[in-house]
């Protein structure tokens, strides 16, 4: 097994080479990755049947199926690879420019970061969605999984190491952390020299661990509590089917809604309409069903609702439960996200356009909605082909992170003997 530090080692030597490949060349590695990813669905499928196999006792129905891949699941990763060929290399882009009246021209040009290190935990697909935007960003990628999901990941792996090969770049450009135990990740935590930028996806244990732990760059990203706020000029039947897909499309992924705030002048009607909708009904047709804590307000009004604990509404379940809350105003909607979101995505269903106003103008969260579902927070619906996480904070990226978020720049100034 080789060490985390030789891996290192690895990445940082190879990350040379990678930042003057041609777009071309690039967008060639993609698709032989791509390609060799599909023709390796046996393999990979194997190797994850049993990571499922050894997590089911551990992990949830939810949490289990956040792990599984499916043919079609692999299928969806390897267009995800496809999809960042179309679009623009941000690498030498010229961000801006402007030329001095001596002459001087001075240029802001796009560059990559270097060495990307991506901790995460139970999805395997991240691992093929951040070497793909690696790669066509011009980085060197080191990915440290959980060890749910390592043979998963090593099989993925593997394939696209093989498509690396084939058009004749260095495998050292996907680099793969053997050693699951938290010495691994703390060592990425602290790899200064050798990691440009480390980006954690998962829980908010492991998120706050990077952040509050590590010694090289760290975008935050991903702890998703967010919130769906019904206004009580809001079309009944429309949110009612925005909330259904909002918390039960994929309860385990960060963009689903956790905290549904209700307009106290349509409590009474719309409530009982939702515990219908999310609980009978998808009892009656076979379908997982959600649960609901409520506030003292929402309690009487939902036949499926219990009290809602004191964290209730800051809490990311990742599950088919939903946190209810009735609201007096736009404004205390507003207040309430403020004081408990994580700054991820919210949504406000109304028809008044001065309540949706006020909302889009003061929820200050990465994604913002109007009478649409927050599961759209993601790089292939933002039209990014895929993404490396959805960032939470607010210096250098915001929202769901794709090619130019894993650049940076440079200034590039050209003269003719000018001097100072």
């Amino acid at each position: 097994m080789k060490s985390t530090l030789e891996i290192l080692q690895a990445a940082k030597a190879a990350k040379a080479s990678l930042s003057l490949l041609t777009t071309e060349k690039k967008n060639a590695a993609l698709a032989a990755m791509a390609s060799a990813l599909i023709e390796a669905t046996d393999d990979i499928l194997a190797a994850n049947a049993q990571d499922v196999e050894a997590s089911r006792e551990k992990l949830g129905e939810v949490m289990v199926d956040r792990l599984t891949l499916t043919p079609a699941r692999i299928e969806g990763m390897a267009q995800g690879m496809c999809a960042l060929i179309d679009l623009p290399d941000p690498v030498g882009r010229v961000i801006d420019s402007h030329v001095r009246a001596d002459g001087l021209r001075i240029e802001k040009i796009g560059v990559p970061m270097g060495v990307v290190a991506i901790i995460y935990e139970s999805r395997p697909n991240v691992t093929s969605d951040a070497a793909a935007l690696s790669l066509k960003s011009g980085n060197v990628c080191v990915l440290r999984g959980g060890k749910e999901a390592y043979r998963s990941a090593h099989a993925i792996v593997t394939a696209m190491k093989t498509g690396l090969r084939s058009v004749g770049l260095d495998e050292n450009l996907i680099q793969l952390i053997e050693d699951t135990t938290r010495e691994s990740a703390t060592a990425l935590m602290e790899a200064v020299g050798y990691v440009d930028l480390l980006i954690p996806r998962g829980g908010a244990g492991l998120i706050r661990t990077c952040v509050e732990r590590a010694k090289v760059p760290v975008i935050q990203t991903g702890t998703g509590i967010c919130h769906v706020y019904v206004d009580a000029s809001a079309d009944a039947d429309m949110a009612l089917t925005v909330l259904e897909n909002a918390k039960t499309s994929r309860p385990s992924v960060c963009n689903a809604c956790e905290v549904c705030l209700v307009h106290k002048d349509i409590a009474a009607g719309f409530l009982p309409l939702l515990d219908e909708r999310l609980a009978t009904m998808r009892a009656e047709s076979g379908k997982p069903t959600v649960t609901f804590r409520c506030d003292e307000a929402s309690l009487s009004l939902i036949p499926h609702g219990t009290a809602a604990g004191e964290d209730d509404f800051d809490t990311e379940f990742l599950d088919y439960i939903l946190a209810v809350r009735v609201v007096r105003s736009v404004d205390e909607a507003i207040a309430h996200i403020a004081a408990h979101s994580t700054g991820h995505s919210e949504a406000i269903l109304s028809r008044d356009e001065g309540a949706i106003a006020r909302f889009v103008g003061a929820v200050d969260s990465a994604a913002v909605y109007v009478n649409a579902s927050t599961r759209f927070t993601d790089g292939g619906e933002f039209g990014l082909g895929c993404e490396m996480g959805i960032s939470t904070q607010k210096l250098h990226a915001r929202g769901p992170m794709g090619l130019c978020e894993l650049t940076t720049y440079k200034y590039v100034i050209r003269g003719e003997g000018h001097v100072r």
